[in-house]
């Protein structure tokens, strides 16, 4: 878990502390975000032993105000938050966790609290359809026929699926190159499943080089 928090207070193990003193209650308010959507999930407050409490079990527990003790999200449905990254703001009062949702987040079985559909970009959205597919075999499923043949007929598309948007590049035909150009990443996505790998793990390589001066 990456933690970047900047506090004038470490916790034991090296970590800053956000400032719970700073709130009479001494809950700092805690906003959730989805690691792999960035949609926002819920809002929940903590107090230092629930702050705590997440970091060593590296899922979310708060401080319910209502019930006044503890509360691990999922505790009850099993639809956890996993922690990926915890960022305190610049005031030191507020926190940021990104996380992996299992499941629903909101009580009412709603994405988010906020009524949301948590499916990020449609590439992502597309991602977890493929994965469906994979998981769920569907009579006449393209994608299906496709995961049948293996890596190589999946590979061999893509590479097909690449000749005709780069045919289609000479031409003039706007409409034609867009929709090779998007046969070609359809396969690509499919590629990447094959192979184990995901959509954002090539986005942070991207990331990563689009930080290297010169790039």
């Amino acid at each position: 878990m990456n933690n970047h928090e900047s506090n004038n207070s470490p916790s034991g193990d090296g970590r800053r502390k956000p400032g719970f003193n700073k709130f009479p209650d001494k809950l700092v308010p805690v906003i959730v975000q989805d690691a792999a959507t960035n949609k926002v999930l819920m809002l929940g407050y903590m107090n230092e032993e629930a702050y705590n409490k997440t970091i060593v079990d590296e899922r979310i527990t708060f401080f319910s105000r209502s019930k006044q003790r503890l509360w691990t999200k999922g505790e009850t449905s099993g639809n956890f938050l996993f922690v990926k990254e915890i960022l305190n703001d610049c005031d030191n009062d507020c926190l940021l966790i990104k996380a992996d949702p299992v499941g629903p987040v909101c009580h009412t079985g709603a994405d988010t609290c906020f009524n949301e559909m948590n499916e990020g970009s449609f590439l992502h959205l597309l991602e977890k359809i493929i994965q469906s597919r994979k998981e769920t075999k569907q009579e006449g499923s393209y994608v299906n026929s496709l995961f049948a043949k293996g890596i190589n007929k999946i590979a061999q598309k893509v590479g097909e699926e690449a000749v005709e948007v780069v045919i289609e590049a000479k031409d003039n035909n706007d409409e034609l190159f867009v929709n090779e150009a998007a046969d070609l990443l359809f396969h690509y996505l499919i590629l990447l499943n094959a192979k184990g790998k995901s959509l954002n793990e090539v986005e942070t390589i991207l990331k990563e080089r689009h930080k290297t001066p010169n790039s």
